[in-house]
């Protein structure tokens, strides 16, 4: 039977992380990801099939971070329920500036020209729901002060 493997996806995808938020998901190639594992690549090769694959893992973790991080700033801050979104994500923003270019600016997966747009990023029509069931507006009146609380 062959060796445990000692180094694994969730290993290498933290690594990932350190090193966008250090450096900026620019710097992320096989070589500073394995001095980040302090190993060499091909670790990440057995576990990932090219770069391009374990990049688009990446995002989806690098996502689910921002979760994590909208949840914290929601349980910790003493925020209105209505501008938790904004809030956190201005704050993401300014905290985690690396990432947030990554998941924001850079990854944007719509080329938004005009402004209804907005509507076509994944989870934002979700958010806009909750953010009307929050403050209580109707459906449509909340998508507009919900887009305007982000621009």
């Amino acid at each position: 039977m062959p060796p445990a493997a000692r180094v694994n996806r969730e290993m290498i995808l933290n690594a990932v992380l350190d090193i966008t938020r250090k450096d900026g998901f620019d710097a992320v190639n096989a070589r500073s990801i394995a001095v980040g594992l302090n190993s060499s690549t091909r670790p990440i090769f057995t576990c990932y099939k090219n770069m391009d694959e374990l990049k688009e893992d990446f995002l989806a973790f690098a996502y689910e971070y921002y979760e994590r991080y909208v949840a914290e700033y929601e349980n910790s801050a003493h925020t209105s329920p209505p501008l938790v979104l904004p809030l956190s994500y201005v704050r993401f923003a300014r905290e985690e500036t690396c990432l947030f270019q990554l998941l924001f600016v850079h990854d944007m997966q719509m080329n938004m020209t005009e402004i209804k747009k907005f509507y076509e990023e994944p989870d934002n029509e979700k958010r806009a729901r909750l953010f009307a069931e929050n403050t209580g507006l109707e459906a449509d009146r909340a998508r507009v002060v919900f887009l305007d609380l982000f621009l």
